[in-house]
């Protein structure tokens, strides 16, 4: 088979490739350039099964050259058994054949290893031996039956052009993302530059080095700090064969798990509709040219824009039915103004403590968890301040940095509950060495949702978490109260502030 394969490229002037199935089947025969080939989708091709693509591919080279960058971006994205290159000599006959293959681990900085170049007449090793031990350890390495079982194996990659600290910061909360949304974290990896590639958001290279790294640790997604847009997301699929999503869908995807009302459900699946929307993919240059009638309606519209079409209608429907929800909303305030009853809303940014704080003042049960969006149904209890003022306190969700668009937008009418407080209580986080950053995120929110000009006391939690409380204190308190929610006995401070305020409001 060399021999033909040399005299047929020699005869073209242009290299020809040949994929071919581990069972021995010819898959594909690829006729290229002088300089190169296209491999064309393989995402029709009958695989192996395993964590390598069951695909060995040859094709011969028609200037001497050995495995160049291009063969190896092959290998790599496309996570080929073995790239052989075939060399042809002056007189159309083969030359030597060189080839390369994935490994298991990473060995002195490569994720592949070249074989000796040899002539095809030579060849004696078994490739199916090879292969079938190469498998077996990409296997023993990785971890399958997790993904078998349901659980994504993600590694998550942020591109940041922020400073550094900021940037580690923002994937530290990917990290805690991911995990509230029972995702298995197997690596991370941070990326500054001046600018992001407009298509696959980083290299090449450094797209394949973590391609490598997602076959040696059996991941099945990826997952990107930075919105993503389709075409991006599109690119990245197509290099990588990998699941993709971006931050925006995590927390989505967040919010869908956690959302218990029927409120809090209707805003969720707003949210996502509004999310992918914008992402189905264009219509098609013929049809985009009608204007309506044949051609344009009933059975002759696309699929595309049948699932448009469905997106929107079942957009309508909620948006009615959470106007519908939101006048009991409205309702239910109405007959608590009624009452005359103050209204504390806590806020702030997300896990910030917020719900531990409101069950420690109430002793409620409301769940409290270590994890981001832990709460996102408000909740309201009554508080009876040490004077004997009885208010109600009312928990809300957590803010967070890049909160996306389509969810403030769908929680726009629980949040303008806020509106109707007498007095917000922002509970921070003082644990967490970016809480001013944290700060800034709910502020800029507070003017977003026009809540500037309602009382606001600040709150600084989780004092018990600091390991020296003495200069943390002295540098917050004169901003607010420190507290530590899971300790009642550093709560009073806290109660006889926001008393006072209250107190202002009533006597207005």
């Amino acid at each position: 088979m060399a021999r033909t394969l040399c005299q047929i490229s020699f005869e073209l002037n242009r290299q020809i490739g040949i994929l071919i199935h581990r069972s021995g089947k010819v898959e594909s025969v690829i006729v290229g350039t002088f300089n190169g080939i296209m491999i064309p989708s393989l995402s029709l091709v009958r695989t192996a099964g395993g964590r390598l693509k069951g695909l060995r591919l040859i094709h011969t080279h028609l200037a001497g050259e050995e495995i160049n960058d291009e063969d190896l971006m092959d290998l790599l994205f496309l996570r080929l058994d073995m790239l052989s290159v075939l060399q042809v000599a002056e007189d159309g006959f083969p030359g030597l054949l060189s080839s390369v293959h994935l490994l298991p681990d990473t060995v002195q900085g490569k994720s592949w290893s070249f074989l000796k170049p040899i002539h095809p007449a030579n060849q004696k090793d078994s490739f199916s031996d090879l292969i079938g031990e190469l498998e077996s350890e990409f296997t023993r390495k990785g971890a399958g039956k997790n993904v078998d079982k349901g659980q994504d194996r993600a590694i998550l990659i942020s591109v940041s052009t922020e400073p550094k600290i900021t940037a580690e910061e923002s994937l530290r909360e990917l990290v805690e993302l991911a995990r509230s949304d029972q995702i298995l974290v197997l690596d991370s990896v941070l990326q500054r530059s001046r600018k992001t590639n407009p298509r696959l958001i980083l290299g090449k290279g450094k797209l394949a080095d973590i391609m490598i790294r997602a076959l040696q640790l059996d991941a099945n997604l990826f997952i990107f700090n930075q919105e993503l847009n389709p075409s991006q997301v599109r690119s990245i699929t197509d290099f990588t064969e990998m699941r993709v999503i971006d931050r925006t869908q995590l927390i989505l995807d967040i919010f869908a798990h956690r959302a218990m009302s029927r409120e809090g459900k209707l805003q969720v699946e707003m949210a996502q509709l509004k999310y992918m929307l914008p992402r189905l993919s264009t219509r098609d240059d013929a049809l985009s040219r009608l204007s309506g009638g044949i051609g344009a309606r009933g059975p002759g519209e696309t699929k595309l824009e049948i699932d448009r079409r469905r997106i929107n209608d079942r957009l309508a429907r909620l948006t009615k039915e959470l106007e519908g929800v939101t006048r009991e909303r409205y309702r239910r305030r109405a007959k608590r103004r009624k009452k005359e009853l103050p209204v504390l809303s806590l806020v702030g940014y997300t896990n910030a403590g917020k719900s531990t704080l409101l069950n420690t003042l109430t002793d409620s049960h409301i769940l409290t968890e270590d994890k981001l969006f832990a709460t996102l149904d408000p909740t309201s209890r009554r508080l009876r301040f040490p004077e004997d003022i009885e208010v109600i306190i009312t928990d809300t969700v957590g803010f967070i940095q890049h909160l996306p668009d389509e969810l403030l937008q769908a929680f726009k009418a629980t949040l303008e509950e806020l509106g109707e407080a007498d007095l917000l209580v922002h509970v921070i986080d003082i644990s967490n060495p970016c809480f001013r950053d944290h700060m800034a995120v709910v502020e800029k929110l507070f003017v977003e949702l026009q809540l500037t000009e309602i009382p606001c006391l600040k709150v600084f939690n989780k004092i018990d978490k600091v390991n020296d409380p003495g200069p943390v204190i002295i540098e917050v308190e004169k901003e607010g109260v420190v507290i530590s929610a899971v300790q009642r006995e550093t709560l009073m401070p806290f109660l006889q502030q926001a008393q006072k305020l209250i107190g202002k409001v009533l006597d207005r």
